[in-house]
């Protein structure tokens, strides 16, 4: 078993979101910065003071009521960037029924946008005074006051090295992406998935290239990355022979990202949100989202690429 040593450039790109709905600002190549409104919006006008957990990575909660939540998002990073959020409830006052989630691709530097998400399908209230939070009268006539919400998770990716799982094939020829994983008793897996879309044969021999990022994007030299996976675990259909073979046009690839969430005394546990991959040593970059969740294990095991279904 050996540690694999990849020298990639960081990039750094600030998070940045908008999702479902109307959407404001300087979407395209602007420099619109991010500022309270002091204005009704669509889901009525943002309290005086704003809770906490309202702003975070960019990401500002303009206004909630029990209809719809308004949010703004500011790329403050150099590239444009891909970017998706979590909202969620914030432990307090009225219950949030579910999490919420929104994504934009390619927000340009400096720029600014404004979103909303529907959170009962009601009508919006953009008619109530400045610093109040609306509330919606229920069947019975009594008002529905808004539900607790905050920014749980901002995530950003280069747009150059965002993940394409369809859509338009990449200029280079190859997806590459990631699935959701599975736990079971510490031990985590991640699939990373390849497909040749272009029109040439695509060769591949052994394990993909991968860099493992904190959520600045700053690689996370305490962790070793080695090449198989019996370090981590043994007796997984992971731990396959790395092998040589062609994808062509239309054919598939798979290879994994498998680790453990075990914690000890030794040191600080270890939470890396991203990996920046390369199937082939002079392959285009491709930055996935798998969470890691090290603990204090230190280690990151990779499978070796095999055709899809072998």
């Amino acid at each position: 078993m050996r540690a694999v040593r990849v020298g990639v450039g960081v990039v750094v790109a600030a998070g940045a979101v908008v999702g479902c709905g109307s959407v404001t600002g300087a979407g395209g190549g602007g420099t619109a910065a991010a500022s309270a409104s002091g204005s009704a919006g669509p889901c009525g006008a943002a309290p005086t003071a704003a809770p906490q957990g309202w702003a975070r990575d960019g990401v500002r909660i303009v206004a909630v009521s029990a209809d719809c939540l308004e949010y703004e998002v500011t790329n403050r990073g150099a590239e444009p960037a891909d970017v998706s959020v979590s909202f969620g409830w914030s432990g307090s006052g009225e219950r949030l029924s579910d999490n919420l989630s929104a994504s934009q691709p390619a927000l340009a530097p400096g720029a600014s946008v404004r979103g909303r998400l529907p959170l009962t399908g009601g009508a919006a209230r953009p008619d109530l005074p400045v610093g109040v939070l609306p509330s919606t009268p229920g069947p019975s006539g009594a008002a529905r006051p808004a539900p607790g919400v905050k920014v749980l998770k901002v995530r950003s990716v280069p747009t150059a090295e965002a993940p394409s799982e369809g859509g338009a094939c990449p200029p280079s020829g190859v997806r590459v992406y990631a699935d959701r994983g599975d736990a079971a008793m510490g031990l985590r897996a991640v699939g990373l998935h390849l497909e040749n879309c272009g029109t040439r044969d695509v060769v591949l021999d052994g394990f993909p290239q991968v860099q493992v990022l904190d959520e600045a994007h700053a690689p996370v030299p305490s962790v070793r990355v080695l090449e198989g996976n019996s370090a981590i675990s043994t007796g997984t259909a992971t731990g396959r022979a790395p092998r040589r073979f062609t994808v062509p046009p239309g054919g598939k690839a798979n290879a994994a990202l498998v680790w453990r969430n075990t914690n000890d005394a030794s040191s600080d546990p270890v939470n890396a949100p991203y990996v920046r991959v390369r199937a082939t040593p002079d392959a285009a970059a491709v930055m996935v989202t798998p969470e890691l969740d090290l603990g204090t294990t230190g280690q990151l095991g990779v499978a070796a690429w095999a055709p899809e279904g072998s």
